[in-house]
């Protein structure tokens, strides 16, 4: 039992060492090195693998046939010379080499020298002895210590492997990755609740596309208003917010001639051409339409048309709301 007990435990080690000859390697990607995992290694290297086990199973053998013929000679010197002549020239059976091991490692101290190792303590008939630390656990303090001295080289001196702060780091690194491949995955589910504003040149810039290609005709070049109305004033006929102005383009306002663009643009579109609609805000182009709707306040309201109404006895007769086809 305990030779096949060792067998196992020398065939797993050699298995997991010959494994991590060919462990993955630094230069590749993060990427890479999620696919590149144990089992793969192994099948990778198999015939490697299989041939270190034999190479161990031969090993094992010869030393297995070994201690037989020293045991067929010993007991022939036995049968030729008889037990004293074994005893005096220390051939005696003393027991299969793990006993021989076994003992050796434990440092045994027989009973009748037990006086040498007592340390004076007694306790209910229970004595003090100076024994050895058994075997297994002193093996198992100095494996840690070579563990420690092997983690610390590799990860922390050599270049071989990551860090924990590195590994951190390149945890944050994947994370911001699938971060953005999700956030690509819902760009369409945005609504008139959800939508926030786009500020990113690249956004801003398909938002102008957008625009260029279904809105010019009602709102000008430069959202000065033609059929429609001024979008680079701050008067707003269906409130100024991204969420009012998503809102307005995705449903339409039919009866003033709006029409609903939710059959032909994408969710992600709207949020683009509407975030660049607010673009236009300030810029006072030429031959601007005249002011419709209520002024809008931006901190007052975000999601809502806000606002101050249009005091309109205090003002001319060319900037009272009109009733044109508007997508403010």
């Amino acid at each position: 039992m305990k030779k096949l007990f060792l067998t196992i435990i020398l065939y797993v080690s050699a298995l997991f060492g010959a494994v991590n000859l060919f462990s993955q390697d630094t230069n590749l990607s993060i990427e890479v090195k999620k696919q590149h995992d144990m089992l793969n290694q192994a099948y990778d290297n198999i015939l490697l693998i299989i041939a270190i086990l034999v190479l161990i199973g031969v090993i094992l053998a010869g030393l297995n046939l070994i201690w037989a013929l020293i045991e067929i000679q010993r007991m022939k010197l036995l049968d030729q010379y008889g037990p004293e002549v074994l005893q005096k020239a220390n051939l005696s059976a003393t027991g299969t080499l793990w006993d021989k091991i076994s003992q050796k490692s434990w440092n045994l101290v027989p009973m009748d020298k037990e006086q040498d190792i007592d340390l004076g303590h007694e306790y209910d008939g229970i004595r003090e002895l100076d024994n050895s630390l058994p075997p297994w656990w002193v093996w198992l303090f100095y494996g840690t210590i070579i563990w420690g001295a092997g983690y610390l080289y590799y990860y922390h001196v050599s270049d071989k492997s990551m860090n924990q702060a590195q590994e951190y780091i390149a945890a944050i690194e994947i994370g911001e990755a699938d971060k953005i491949k999700y956030l690509a995955t819902q760009a369409d589910a945005v609504d008139e609740k959800s939508v926030t504003l786009i500020v990113d040149e690249k956004g801003l810039a398909e938002g102008k596309e957008i625009y260029i290609a279904n809105c010019v005709v009602c709102h000008g070049a430069n959202g000065e208003g033609l059929v429609g109305p001024n979008f680079t004033d701050k008067f707003w006929i269906h409130g100024g917010s991204i969420n009012n102005l998503f809102s307005t383009i995705k449903y339409g306002v039919p009866e003033k001639g709006m029409i609903s663009w939710k059959s032909q643009l994408r969710p992600a579109a709207m949020q683009k051409v509407a975030s660049y609609i607010l673009t236009f805000q300030g810029t006072n182009p030429p031959n601007q339409k005249e002011a419709q709707g209520t002024l809008y306040q931006e901190e007052a309201s975000t999601t809502t048309k806000d606002s101050t109404i249009i005091d309109k006895n205090n003002m001319s007769s060319d900037t009272l709301p009109l009733k044109a086809s508007s997508i403010k």
